[in-house]
């Protein structure tokens, strides 16, 4: 079997940073696309041409989307894995955040995602040869749940788990595309560096309000993070390697709780109300 081709977005830190460093380790190929190509100079000093190619990339600008895949392309001919995780987050109450910078971050977490997962379907099933792929889509257990302070963040995730679900559910299964929403729980990135924040709303100060706490938690670096972004990345690569691969793979403790949390809620407010929805029939 050749040696698999890894296309990786928001490759300067983060997990995808560490996406990248592991599967060079491993012997892999990877494209590795972020905004500030320079910033992978060492690795780029560190590995050969044949291992990785780094483009500059904007993935709120479709053109360079497709312009990126298709210097893959001439460099290697396929793509075996789309690891789709460029993004970032907005610290904001809910009526205090910005709506321009609202949009931005959903230009870069839903529409630059929405866009890198159309141009990996289509990569797939037009250009490698057998048809086939995988695309992991990173998001979050706030994709799922929320966190209070992070509004639009916990909303872009959310449109993100809507659109990839729905682009699973409409592949042709001939075209051997396994699509994956990766759920990370909390995980130490130093993503806390990238935090845009916005000024608490004046009618959120008092600090007992769980907002307040969430901006606690978030902007004191003294605080660790306790899970190993290492390790949860070594388990996503293994993701890559699964023959019948799941839709959705909570990463970490905190994740598989908060999913289990939001599924007995709903669970419970469905069969609590459940009679509200007899008779609601034309004819009955």
């Amino acid at each position: 079997m050749s040696t698999a081709v890894w296309f990786i977005t928001g490759a300067s830190s983060g997990f995808g940073r560490l996406m990248t460093e592991f599967v060079l380790k491993k012997g892999g190929i990877v494209v590795a696309t972020l905004r500030q190509p320079d910033v992978l100079a060492e690795l780029k000093a560190q590995y050969p041409p044949e291992n990785l190619l780094i483009l500059q990339l904007d993935v709120t600008k479709p053109e360079e989307i497709i312009d990126s895949f298709a210097k893959a392309e001439k460099a290697f001919g396929k793509i075996d894995v789309v690891f789709n995780n460029a993004g970032y987050a907005l610290l904001a109450e809910v009526e205090g955040a910005p709506e321009d910078k609202a949009r931005v971050m959903f230009d870069v977490n839903f529409w630059g995602a929405t866009n890198v997962s159309k141009e990996a379907v289509r990569f797939f099933r037009e250009v490698n040869k057998p048809a086939g792929g995988r695309l992991l889509n990173v998001s979050s257990i706030v994709g799922i749940t929320t966190v209070p302070a992070l509004g639009y963040y916990n909303a872009s995730k959310h449109a993100l788990e809507g659109i990839t679900e729905t682009l699973a559910s409409e592949l042709d299964p001939e075209w051997n595309i396994k699509i994956t929403l990766v759920e990370f729980g909390g995980f130490e990135t130093r993503g806390r560096d990238s935090l845009v924040r916005a000024p608490p709303h004046a009618a959120y100060l008092k600090p007992s309000l769980a907002s307040a706490a969430s901006r606690s938690y978030l902007l004191n670096k003294n605080v660790r993070i306790s899970g190993d972004a290492g390790k949860a990345i070594a388990k996503v690569y293994n993701l890559a390697q699964l023959e019948d691969p799941p839709l959705r793979l909570p990463l970490g403790n905190d994740a598989v709780t908060g999913f289990r949390e939001k599924v007995a809620k709903i669970l419970t407010d469905v069969d609590k109300y459940k009679s509200w929805s007899e008779g609601l029939a034309i004819n009955s």
